[in-house]
């Protein structure tokens, strides 16, 4: 069985944060690969991504939904098969991404997407 790789990539330290917290709460490590913006230009951002993600199956799942961090990925991993781009990652959608790996990428995007909306809550 192939588990998913989730790789994260947001503006400055975001991603190496939020990669940290999960690995932390959950004890989970190596299952997601952090991926900064910082320093770098599109060119580079898109190698990073494209040496983190590796031969896929996976996910990206981006900071906001636009900016350089969602362009690289959109642009550099257009052709590949079995690989989703996912906005607006949140700490919920990666813990929950980290204990369902083993599912199809279509299915565990559904329900990390499903997990981080269901944690934004207006009280």
């Amino acid at each position: 069985m192939t588990l998913l790789r989730g790789v994260v990539t947001a503006h400055g330290d975001l991603a190496h944060g939020l990669v940290r917290a999960v690995e932390e709460i959950s004890g989970v490590r190596g299952a997601l690969v952090p991926v900064s913006n910082a320093d770098c230009d599109r060119t580079e951002l898109e190698r990073r991504l494209a040496e983190a993600m590796g031969d896929g199956p996976g996910v990206v799942f981006v900071d906001m939904p636009s900016g350089s961090c969602l362009f690289a990925a959109l642009h550099d991993l257009r052709g590949w098969h079995d690989v989703r781009v996912v906005t607006g990652v949140n700490l919920a959608m990666l813990l929950d991404f980290v204990f369902h790996r083993e599912l199809a990428v279509d299915a565990a995007v559904a329900r990390a997407v499903e997990t981080g909306a269901r944690a934004i809550v207006v009280r």
